[in-house]
């Protein structure tokens, strides 16, 4: 039982609610993958030198990663997706051992099977399939002539996977792998909480909407909110330091602002792990997940691309992004240009082959291993990935977007905005608004949740724990305000 009546919540807190964003799909958010984008102003020219403390220690760093990109890339070439770590549900329960800990930290992915069944999953489906069905007039999604991602967020089916005690499980155990730097930092990494995403019903043939690869949470914001860039402090000092980079310190993270140009579909709060439910059997080739399994080196040299620049006698003789060259000796440094390759402001982060050359996605970006329903998947927030562009299957490759997100004060206001759009059917905060469910037939309700910590993870019940720190503490008490708990 809700503490109090949500009608009846009364906010004492600061955390102002967000605004509705425009109507759209999830295409727009990504035109940037297969367009070039407009130039950026030149006040971005400014920005790099402002990062650019020490320009021997960027051009040394710039060159070692190159050095190890080399080895890197010829690892993944031949180990392939067996570099994807697939680990039973009872290891999660267990806790994963050393050396799978060691492959998840370098890779940043992993699959979680077992825990739903497989049946269960299926029955998801079915019951999407129903629900778009008795609503087929209203139903929105990209491509709009041939719907793969729906923008629903409110079904039962998602209600009831959201909820599932084995994709909590999961979270907590995934979440618990971040750390802090800084004592008492405001959040509860063994608490998560849920963040409403689509689904994806894809069937056999080509796909008109293709996602290239790229990393969500902010695209140009990684550099230009500072609290963001302070993610990357020791990448961006230069020489040797970019090695001490840790992706698993929470502490610098939670007051990045990774959505500066308030755009739909773009993730507004801290979500350490992206991640998906399998609802099909789906394996390479037939319309799956893409991932480079490569976290640290990737991030440092994708932090590090702005700086650089290819020297002149050779751009003059590039056709195709095969002819660039990526030899150190070829690039130079450049703090004159605005150009952040890859960044435009309110779209993802965009990965090709001539936006960020060294990485040779052509090679490195991989299809995962089979999967089947009610198997989970999990890559960092950092991890490049992508969709395979063709589906050769013959049968449909089928997700619902679930993601590991932990409990903070601004996750909480915005758990508190979402529980509003759920109650309401309307969509999720983070995506294009409009009226969204909230006249459909058959949505998910308050009533499909049955335990307490599916209840919780939704906000409808307040957080309960013994706390580990005074931040942990601190993080749920302001948790349980905000969602207007006594």
């Amino acid at each position: 039982m809700l503490a109090r009546s949500l009608a009846q919540v009364v906010q004492k807190h600061t955390h102002a609610r967000r605004a509705t964003k425009k109507e759209g799909t999830v295409a727009e958010f990504f035109d940037n993958l297969t367009s070039e984008s407009p130039p950026l102003p030149a006040r971005f020219a400014d920005l790099k030198k402002q990062m650019c403390i020490d320009k021997n220690a960027i051009e040394h760093a710039w060159r070692t990663v190159l050095q190890e990109l080399d080895d890197a890339t010829e690892e993944i070439v031949q180990q392939g997706n067996e570099m994807v770590l697939r680990v039973p549900t009872g290891d999660i329960q267990q806790g994963l051992s050393k050396e799978q800990l060691k492959v998840l930290k370098k890779t940043g992915v992993m699959i979680v099977t077992g825990g739903v069944s497989e049946q269960e999953a299926l029955d998801w489906k079915r019951s999407l399939r129903e629900y778009i069905a008795a609503n087929e007039d209203k139903v929105k999604g990209a491509p709009p002539e041939n719907i793969v991602f729906y923008e629903i967020y409110n079904s039962k089916a998602q209600t009831l996977a959201r909820t599932h005690p084995a994709l909590i499980a999961a979270q907590k155990y995934l979440l618990t792998l971040w750390h802090t730097s800084v004592p008492d930092t405001i959040v509860s990494v063994r608490t998560p909480i849920s963040y409403f995403d689509r689904f994806r019903i894809r069937h056999p043939g080509p796909s008109v909407f293709t996602l290239g690869p790229h990393i969500d949470g902010g695209s140009i914001e990684r550099w230009e909110d500072p609290a963001f860039r302070s993610v990357w402090k020791r990448i961006l000092e230069g020489g040797d330091a970019w090695r001490q980079h840790d992706p698993f310190d929470i502490s610098p993270r939670l007051d990045a602002n990774q959505d500066l140009y308030n755009a739909p579909n773009q993730c507004s709060i801290f979500r350490p792990w992206q991640g998906w439910t399998a609802l099909s059997h789906t394996g390479p080739g037939e319309g799956t997940l893409r991932v480079l399994p490569m976290l640290s080196l990737a991030t440092a040299y994708i932090i590090l691309r702005p700086f650089f620049r290819l020297r002149s006698e050779f751009a003059s003789r590039i056709s195709s992004a095969a002819d660039i060259p990526l030899g150190a000796d070829a690039w130079v440094l450049d703090l004159d240009n605005p150009e952040f390759p890859g960044s435009t402001p309110g779209k993802t982060q965009a990965i090709t082959p001539v936006t960020h050359p060294h990485l040779r996605v052509d090679k490195t970006v991989l299809s995962i291993p089979r999967v089947k329903p009610g198997d989970q998947v999990y890559w960092h927030t950092d991890v490049i990935h992508a969709v395979e562009a063709d589906h050769n299957g013959s049968e449909d490759s089928s997700v619902m977007y679930i993601p590991a997100v932990p409990l903070t004060e601004r996750n909480a206001a915005y758990l508190r905005d979402q529980r509003e759009t759920f109650l309401q059917g309307l969509p999720s905060p983070d995506f294009p608004g409009g009226e969204g469910e909230s006249c459909f037939v058959g949505r998910g309700t308050i009533e499909h949740i049955m335990h307490p910590d599916g209840r919780r993870i939704i906000g409808l019940e307040p957080f309960k724990y013994a706390f580990v720190d005074e931040g942990e503490r601190r993080a749920i008490t302001a948790a349980n305000e905000i969602l207007g708990f006594e």
